[in-house]
């Protein structure tokens, strides 16, 4: 073999070694990521709302916040259907969810939009990137229960899977969402009429399916069904624990469900 031959070939394992170091170092980098949640509070009826939309996508994207697996959830209320626009992802189902927090902020003006919740402990408007990448640093730092999602399987737009953790004393609620990972829609009515908006971690489906105290047991299983009009592809799967009604969040997953179905856990 010729030396410039053999210095090819080295070349090219040491190469691929470093390619196939830095792919583990990104995936154990990603594994141990600790899960926040962000929720937004929004409306497309809502003209102050676009650019919080717009910074939700952006902290979605770019997870700014090292060390921080942010998990988005855009919660579309329906307290401005009144306004011109029906709005089709709202649901009073997040207005209520919207009150239980605001029973536990006692926000001086009661529940507005957009506001941003970072991990059920704070809240400001939604559209301060200064404020949320504060409070996402700062809910990092809490002890956090890891959760793992086993057994997903898609029938149709019926989503069935099994949330398991490891043996602790916390208590609380497990809730799942279905989410768009993105959505945009022509509006053309209301306060946002003849704009285009865009939409990151739009919530389709969000339901209580639990407690950590029935992982005692086991994995527990669960199912959710999507809206029919809506591609399983774009869709992720995210479950979380909340302490109470709009209590802190102490755990958190999320995984696209069109990827292969293999464990995804989130980190304590």
């Amino acid at each position: 073999m010729s030396q410039r031959r053999f210095l090819t070939i080295v070349t090219t394992i040491s190469a691929a070694l470093t390619f196939t170091s830095s792919f583990v170092s990104a995936q154990t980098a990603q594994t141990n990521r600790t899960p926040v949640v962000v929720e937004l509070f929004t409306s497309e009826g809502c003209s102050s709302c676009p650019p919080a939309d717009a910074l939700l996508g952006k902290l979605d994207k770019l997870q700014p916040v090292s060390g921080v697996q942010i998990i988005v959830l855009g919660e579309h209320v329906d307290y401005w259907e009144d306004g011109g626009w029906h709005d089709r992802f709202s649901s009073h189902q997040f207005t209520d969810r919207q009150n239980g927090y605001d029973s536990h902020f006692h926000s001086p003006n009661g529940i507005y939009t957009p506001q941003m919740v970072i991990d059920g402990s704070a809240q400001f408007l939604g559209s301060d990137p200064s404020k949320a990448v504060q409070a996402i640093t700062s809910a990092a730092q809490t002890p956090k229960t890891m959760l793992t999602i086993t057994n997903v399987a898609v029938d149709g737009h019926r989503v069935s899977a099994s949330v398991s953790a490891p043996p602790s004393a916390a208590k609380g609620d497990l809730y799942a969402a279905l989410v768009d990972a993105t959505d945009s829609t022509d509006v053309k009515g209301g306060e946002n009429k003849s704009r285009h908006l865009d939409h990151a971690g739009v919530v389709r489906v969000m339901q209580r399916v639990g407690s950590l105290k029935d992982l005692e047991k086991g994995p527990h299983a669960f199912s959710l069904t999507a809206p029919s009009g809506d591609p399983t592809e774009n869709i992720r799967l995210v479950v979380f624990a909340q302490r109470g009604d709009g209590g802190p969040i102490i755990g958190a997953v999320s995984m696209p469900i069109a990827a292969t179905p293999t464990p995804v856990a989130s980190t304590q």
